[in-house]
């Protein structure tokens, strides 16, 4: 299960899940989450940067400097704890938009479910 954050639309703003094909947005008040298909999404990319996360940049230097020395401890800050975050909006057949953002490699997942 992939999760997407919800940043702006008619949904509580935080965190959805992915799962079998569907998006399980959280609902103010209801137990239940909403659920929608992905197919019934289109999705548009609104921004595309690559976030560099600390804890994952300590753990590739220290991984680097235990196999080569000061130079793998500075190759692994430099390229470790990189990741790609996409930001897109979701506008639903039923004329509903979302502003989310998640990995690229879960966008990528969305909108393999649109074909």
């Amino acid at each position: 299960m992939s999760n997407i954050k919800v940043i702006a639309g008619p949904f509580v703003l935080g965190a959805a899940r992915v799962k079998d094909e569907k998006i399980l947005f959280p609902v103010d008040g209801e137990f239940w989450p909403e659920e929608i298909k992905i197919s019934d999404i289109e999705f548009e990319i609104a921004t595309e940067e690559t976030v560099k996360k600390a804890a994952g940049t300590v753990g590739w230097g220290a991984a680097g400097a235990l196999a080569l020395g000061p130079v793998g401890l500075l190759a692994g800050l430099l390229l470790g704890g990189r990741k790609k975050e996409v930001t897109f909006i979701g506008k639903i057949v039923d004329g509903r938009k979302f502003l989310a953002s998640s990995d690229n490699k879960t966008y990528v997942k969305l909108r393999a479910g649109t074909f």
